[in-house]
Parts: structure tokens; C-alpha cells; sequence
């Protein structure tokens, strides 16, 4: 049985049962936080409506937060009923904020956000194919930094830096076999821009920090479980179950590619689950079009992520070949995706990425919807909805900078392993 890590469980409402004891008060602001976050804007009497707190519970631990800033209160409210003002609050979104940094094969891209996941600063830098580890760790140090002096956010508002990168990956932030870019196996990227930043950092994979993200940005309408299908270099995925990131004993759970293959029969008997073409889309599109007879027309796309686009405008212009390659790419991720439904007896799958092209999002969701509606066992008890992304391309940038935010400020019960993991 999938069993999370035990830090929140984000239910619908009420939104947590709190503890009116003092030596839980840690705790129950953190249940405050959440429901806040949750909510948007709300008052003290839903606040103890949906946590279960005591009203005097509720506002003391509010008077704390109000007073270490980092929340505000709205114009007074009549309410409708007691005929009594009434002052809802929300979290004040530059009273925190985080980096994000998500490394690609190809690039670089560094995010300065706020609480509410609004992008203050962000910086891409290309990167060229024989980076070494070490010039890696250096200029991503230094775009931090140079983000930072920019957006000129308050350093006492900054919380750490969140890192984004493909799988695998080892649980202390060490990058491990990764099958786009040899040239940085082993890097202990985490100890190592550790070392030059002066904030903690955090590493995930891409598809985790993404699925972070969108259940931190999306409030309410991502406050139940959901997995996180994200298309980059590969096809990823992250899970939000039982309301908690989950990450597997070694922090890579969610390795969407091996599904995909073996619901495809890809399988070799030497070396296992076959890479497929559809689960490297940036790479495997062009070649599948052109199985199809797509021809390039921009003599000046002569690298990957170009070709890629290509196909996917060609593809919403009519062309057959285009259309075909697409659909084919799609219809193998929708295969993977009815084993994440049958396997974790979800509804809900979200979409995203920096290879999700506006140009091919129809079909993929058209596929996807279709696939997992009507193969799943246990398909006539539930509709599944799949959704694009709240974050757009830069899914997992904002992603990891959330990671900081899911980490400070989540409720968490009990000892986890992987509970509280910056430095207080």
C-alpha cells in the first residue's frame, strides 16, 4: 500500500483538526497558515470553523502572526447576520519568498518568488552541451545572486533555494545516472551550492517540485490528490497523495517513463523497461514526424528544442504528419497515465511542463481525458479530470521554489523522516 510521508494531509473542509494545547502551538499555526493559504482571504470564525480550533485560540496565534508580519488584515466586513465587523486576513505575499532553480540539459532558469507564487525576478541562461559540474554549480550560484540583487527582496525574507532537476536522484541532493547529461553524474549539487549561497537548499526532481508547485499555487482547487504529469527533456510525473508530496524511500518516485514502457511492452531482457521515443518528447517528436513524412521547412532549426517546436506549430497548422506524430507521443503518455489511475485511484491528473506547448495541449489533454476515463479497472466508479498546469512553463521553477514554502510552512504530525527539512 502507498503510505506518504507524514507531513500535511490538506482535506476538504474542515481543513485540519488543530489543538487547543500550548505545547501544540507550532503546530496549530501552521494549521492556520494552511487554511489561510487555502483560502485566500478569511475570517477568524471560519478560520475556527474549518481547523476546530477555539476562537481565543485562533486569535492569539493570529496576533503572533500579524505581528511578525506575515500576514495582513482586509477592510472591515459587516456581517450579514450578527450585524458585526468582521476583519478577514490573508497571508502578506512579500512577507516571504525563495529561489527556484531549474536545471535542464539545455538551461538554466532561476526564479525569485513570493509567497504567492509570483514570479519577482526571473533569469534563463542556455546552457552549452559540454558543461561540466563544476562550471554548473558556478554560474547557477552566481544567477542566483545576481536574481536576488536585482529584485532587491528583503534578505530577511528569504527563506532558501529550491532545486529542480531530472531524476534520478539521491536523497541528499545528489545527482545520479541522468541519461540526457553524463557529464554531471554524482554532482552533490545541494552540498555544493549550499556552500556558495548563504540560504539552505533543497533538491527534488523536476516532476516532484512541480507537483509541489501546483498544489501550493492552485489553493483550493489542488487541495485534494493528484499526479502531476511533466513534460520536459523526459515525461515525468509528481503525486500529491493524501494531501503530501510523496517521494518514495529515496526520493524518486514518479519515474513516468518506466510505466510508459511497460504498459507498452517495451521491455528488454537484458536491461528492463525500454526508453521510448514518446517519453523524450523534445527529442523523439521530430523523429516520429518524420517516420510519418514531416518535412522540416526552417533550415535555422537545427537544434532540439527548435525542431521541437516546430512540429508542435506544424502540427496545430494542419499538417497530417505533424498531427500524427503528436497524437502517436500522446497516446503513449495517456497509457502511462491509466497505470498511475489504476494504481493510485485518483481523479485528477494536471499537465505541465516546458515542453507543454500551448500548440499540442488539445490533444494531449483530448488523449489523456480519454484514456483514463475508459481503460482504468475501477473506471465506472469515479471521472477522471485532466487539467493543464497553474504554472505554465515554468512548472518546475516555481515548483522548487515552492518546495521552501511546502517545507516551512506545511502542518506536519509526528517524526518523519522527511519531515522539516531546512534548518530552523
Amino acid at each position: 500500500m502507498v503510505t506518504p510521508e507524514t507531513d500535511s494531509a490538506v482535506l476538504d473542509e474542515p481543513t485540519r483538526s488543530g489543538a487547543n494545547q500550548y505545547d501544540l502551538g507550532s503546530f496549530n499555526e501552521a494549521v492556520i497558515i494552511e487554511t489561510i493559504r487555502l483560502a485566500g482571504i478569511i475570517s477568524r470564525t471560519e478560520i475556527s470553523r474549518r481547523t476546530g480550533l477555539t476562537q481565543q485560540s485562533v486569535s492569539r496565534i493570529l496576533r503572533v502572526l500579524l505581528q511578525q508580519g506575515l500576514l495582513v488584515e482586509e477592510a472591515q466586513e459587516r456581517a450579514e447576520r450578527l450585524g458585526k465587523p468582521r476583519t478577514p486576513v490573508r497571508l502578506r505575499s512579500n512577507a516571504a519568498h525563495a529561489v527556484g532553480i531549474h536545471i535542464d540539459p539545455e538551461l538554466l532558469t532561476v526564479a525569485v518568488v513570493d509567497l504567492d507564487g509570483t514570479i519577482v525576478r526571473r533569469e534563463t541562461v542556455d546552457l552549452p552541451a559540454d558543461l561540466d559540474a563544476v562550471r554548473l554549480v558556478d554560474l547557477a550560484a552566481a544567477t542566483v545572486t545576481a536574481a536576488l540583487s536585482i529584485s532587491q527582496v528583503d534578505v530577511n525574507s528569504m527563506l532558501g533555494v529550491g532545486v529542480a532537476v531530472p531524476g534520478p536522484i539521491n536523497a541528499d541532493g545528489t545527482l545520479l545516472d541522468l541519461p540526457l547529461q553524463p557529464a554531471w553524474r554524482g554532482l552533490k549539487i545541494r552540498h555544493l551550492l549550499q556552500g556558495k549561497l548563504n540560504h539552505p537548499v533543497l533538491v527534488e526532481k523536476d516532476g516532484t517540485a512541480a507537483a509541489i508547485g501546483e498544489r501550493w499555487i492552485g489553493r483550493s482547487a489542488r487541495a485534494r490528490d493528484f499526479a502531476y504529469l511533466y513534460v520536459g527533456s523526459g515525461v515525468g510525473s509528481g503525486l500529491i497523495l493524501n494531501g503530501s508530496i510523496y517521494r518514495g524511500l529515496t526520493a524518486n518516485a514518479g519515474e513516468f517513463g518506466q510505466l510508459c514502457a511497460l504498459k507498452m511492452g517495451e521491455w528488454d531482457e537484458q536491461t528492463g523497461p525500454k526508453m521510448m521515443a514518446e517519453c523524450n518528447p523534445t527529442a523523439g517528436l521530430p523523429v516520429i514526424a518524420a517516420g510519418f513524412g514531416y518535412v522540416e521547412t526552417d533550415s535555422s532549426a537545427n537544434d532540439e528544442a527548435k525542431r521541437y517546436k516546430a512540429v508542435c506549430k506544424a502540427a496545430a497548422n494542419g499538417d497530417a504528419a505533424a498531427q500524427k506524430a503528436v497524437t502517436q507521443v500522446a497516446s503513449v503518455i495517456a497509457q502511462g497515465a491509466v497505470g498511475l489511475v489504476d494504481l493510485l485511484d485518483i481523479d485528477l491528473i494536471v499537465l505541465g511542463g516546458p515542453a507543454f506547448e500551448k500548440e499540442i495541449a488539445g490533444v494531449f489533454l483530448s488523449e489523456i481525458s480519454r484514456a483514463v476515463n475508459s481503460h482504468p479497472i475501477a473506471k465506472g466508479t469515479r471521472t477522471v479530470a485532466v487539467e493543464e498546469s497553474m504554472l505554465q512553463a515554468d512548472a518546475a521553477a516555481v515548483g522548487a521554489a515552492s518546495t521552501i514554502f511546502h517545507d516551512a510552512f506545511t502542518p506536519r504530525v509526528g517524526g518523519s523522516s522527511q519531515a522539516r527539512r531546512l534548518p530552523k
